[in-house]
């Protein structure tokens, strides 16, 4: 299956079933509060099923599947018969419809914790974080980080890369992050603080931890090709699978991104490449093809890939548990992320993260193609991550969304009577705005991307 198709196919899956969940919370909580729900779509448009149950709700699949609503009897828009009158949204209490309004983001949140746990009682392979090298005059080589496995950061302990990833990011904007270190997980470990003073941190160029110049033991690319795409300025040069690169414009290569550095750098540039093949050297001529950045600049693409050496064995462990452990993981892991996604809603306002970083429904798309690919274990934590950003941005205070209704709310229940119907209105013009506008950031970086 094409490369499109199977990422639009596995965002259809994805977000289908998070919308499903999303709006099932709305749901079950109205009808537990006694409200008539007089239709659940999934999607928008033409009705392609549908089907009503025994308590007058409609359940529809629409052929638009790009979000969902759940429609409730409420008598500022319905007219509601006298005898009907208590099932309507509008005659509960405050904390009732206050209850309705929330359970759609909490639905997204129990189901992260529930897509995690079945994550870790299958089984997650991972990696140990343990340091393999610093990089020279980086951010970690003036802290003196050691050699050694990461067991803590900011005193919440890690057991993966994962999770270290996680804590550093919530660390932009801050002034330093204390990481400890230890031989293993068993042994006592000493703290390292890092100044984050001077730390820049581009996801669209570096890891979390290439910014901070730490190199994960992790599986290292060789010098040598491991794959040459058809049509590509590596293939028109002649390069082969199973070349060692040796010298590249007179310098000596000593790793495979020293090489890549080069190549980014020289667009258009024909570039003098030593190999050595079946244990002759040769010299060939490359010219790197010209390729635009997400910001708008040009860097040299040539099109090859390396052989890569496998991470050594001692540093794999699989983190499997029992059904309640798993339970207890997936809720600090999805706590985690509900806190991380928050804290980069607060950099995004306060301008430590650069909206450019914003990432809209062909990324996810994307993400969701490529995770399936992976396999359920990748599928699942993407599905968790996503659920949980779901979940965090219908909880934002615009009026459009299901925070600017319990925003809303919560006026009303401080001041004894709802919002006037014209403020509301005017509220949700600006929602809108501020949500189109978002998106719209959103998409153009993604076209970007392409």
């Amino acid at each position: 299956m094409p490369d499109f198709l199977w990422n639009l196919l596995s965002f259809v899956v994805a977000l289908g079933l998070l919308v499903t969940v999303h709006e099932f919370g709305h749901f079950w909580v109205a009808r537990k509060n006694g409200i008539l729900v007089k239709r659940f779509s999934i999607g928008f448009g033409k009705t392609l099923f549908s089907w009503r149950d025994k308590q007058g709700t409609e359940f529809v699949i629409a052929a638009i599947p790009l979000g969902g609503y759940v429609r409730m009897l409420d008598g500022r828009v319905d007219p509601v018969l006298p005898q009907f009158a208590d099932l309507a949204f509008d005659s509960k209490t405050v904390p009732q419809r206050m209850a309705v309004i929330a359970a759609g983001p909490v639905a997204n949140f129990l189901f992260a914790i529930f897509a995690l746990m079945l994550m870790y009682l299958i089984g997650v392979p991972s990696l140990r974080p343990v340091v393999a090298e610093v990089a020279p005059d980086s951010i970690a080589a003036r802290a003196y980080v050691p050699n050694q496995q990461i067991i803590a950061v900011n005193g919440e302990t890690v057991q993966d890369w994962q999770g270290v990833q996680l804590l550093l990011l919530e660390q932009i904007g801050r002034d330093s992050v204390t990481l400890t270190l230890a031989d293993d997980i068993d042994s006592p470990g000493a703290d390292v603080q890092l100044d984050l003073t001077g730390w820049k941190f581009d996801p669209e160029h570096d890891s979390v931890f290439g910014s901070l110049g730490i190199v994960p033991v992790q599986a290292r690319p060789l010098l040598e090709v491991g794959q040459v795409q058809p049509n590509s300025p590596a293939a028109a040069a002649g390069l082969q699978l199973d070349d060692k690169l040796r010298v590249l414009e007179g310098v000596a290569l000593t790793d495979w991104a020293s090489m890549v550095k080069v190549i980014q750098n020289s667009p258009g540039k024909t570039l003098t490449l030593l190999i050595e093949r079946g244990g002759q050297p040769m010299t060939l001529s490359v010219t790197p093809a010209s390729q635009q950045t997400a910001d708008g600049f040009h860097q040299g693409f040539l099109g090859v890939s390396p052989k890569v050496k496998p991470v050594d064995p001692q540093y794999i462990r699989t983190l499997q548990y029992g059904p309640f452990e798993a339970v207890w993981q997936g809720v600090q892991k999805t706590w985690q992320l509900v806190r991380l996604s928050f804290s980069m809603v607060g950099k995004l306002i306060f301008g430590d993260v650069s909206v450019k970083h914003l990432s809209g429904p062909i990324s996810i798309a994307q993400g969701a193609g490529s995770s399936a690919d992976l396999g359920l274990i990748a599928f699942l934590s993407f599905l968790a991550l996503i659920s949980v950003n779901l979940g965090v941005v219908n909880l934002l205070p615009l009026p459009i969304l299901d925070g600017g209704h319990l925003m809303y709310l919560v006026v009303e229940l401080i001041r004894g009577r709802p919002v006037s119907e014209k403020a509301q209105e005017t509220g949700f013009k600006i929602g809108a705005f501020v949500l189109l506008m978002l998106m719209g950031i959103a998409l153009l970086n993604d076209i970007s991307r392409l």
